[in-house]
């Protein structure tokens, strides 16, 4: 059974961080484990979201917890999100270097895959995390990892270069130097998502929804790392990611729910859509 270390945000009340990847990974069959940065209620986007940030003492014991019952040596996949310090990031950039470093628990298990999600701000809102959090994200876990899964708006922050449209996106990848998955990439009225890596870059595109609720960021993390843990090629892993993006926003307006609706998805958040379009950029 595939197993999952996440790092990143539990919101209680809205499908987005780390829950929402918990959710999302369950019908792949893979397990995970949850370790919170931050204890909310709500998005904020909702407005003032209610609890805190995980005291650094939580999260790192709960880590230690994990470590100690030998569950290090398991991971198949991290992947981090949001933390609210930067704390936290060196918290998780030791916790990434433990995994690593863990004798692996199944006979020919591959090395663990690193998926970060540098979790910054975005087009619009800027930076919303403290300056310092992301020096730390941009210093200590971008170079840790084996795959980045940004928006647009973070790699412009990560490289400096301008990352809105398919092919400035797999510059800007590119421009990083390890496989990147760049979301909230735009062509006239059509949005998706840029893979760039091992000499190839492909773009997926789908019309643009009229009301998308938080949280599409990080289901298409959680689908994309479903497709790495499965061995899917680059091209069908990052259809079949967008596709169920696309479909469960789809099916958050049709059935006019406030948040992604991931669990009532089941299994269709698998299936490639007919929605999405796919080519090869280079």
């Amino acid at each position: 059974m595939p197993l999952a270390l996440i790092l990143s945000s539990h919101v209680a009340g809205s499908q987005v961080g780390a829950s929402a990847q918990a959710a999302a990974l369950a019908p792949f069959g893979i397990d995970a484990m949850v370790v919170p940065t931050v204890l909310f209620g709500r998005h904020p986007g909702w407005g003032a979201p209610g609890g805190a940030a995980t005291p650094i003492e939580t999260f790192e014991g709960m880590l230690e917890g994990i470590q100690a019952n030998g569950l290090f040596g398991l991971v198949d996949v991290v992947i981090t999100g949001y933390f609210a310090t930067a704390a936290q990031v060196q918290g998780a950039a030791r916790a990434i270097d433990a995994v690593r470093a863990a004798p692996r628990g199944r006979a020919f298990a591959p090395a663990p895959t690193i998926v970060v999600d540098p979790t910054m701000g975005d087009e619009g809102k800027g930076l919303y995390v403290p300056v310092e959090t992301a020096e730390a994200i941009i210093g200590e876990l971008a170079p840790r990892a084996d795959v980045v899964a940004c928006n647009a708006w973070e790699l412009h922050r990560l490289t400096g270069v301008d990352a809105r449209e398919p092919m400035a996106a797999a510059t800007a990848a590119r421009a990083l130097g390890k496989p990147t998955l760049v979301s909230s990439v735009r062509r006239g009225d059509e949005i998706g998502a840029v893979l760039a890596g091992d000499g190839e870059a492909w773009l997926a595109l789908h019309a643009e929804a009229d009301r998308a609720p938080n949280g599409t960021g990080d289901l298409l993390t959680a689908l994309y790392a479903a497709a790495l843990i499965e061995g899917q090629t680059a091209s069908h892993g990052l259809a079949r990611a967008v596709g169920g993006v696309a479909e469960t926003v789809a099916a958050a307006n049709l059935w006019n729910a406030p948040e992604l609706p991931i669990v009532a998805m089941g299994a269709r958040i698998k299936q490639t859509s007919p929605s999405v379009r796919i080519e090869r950029l280079a």
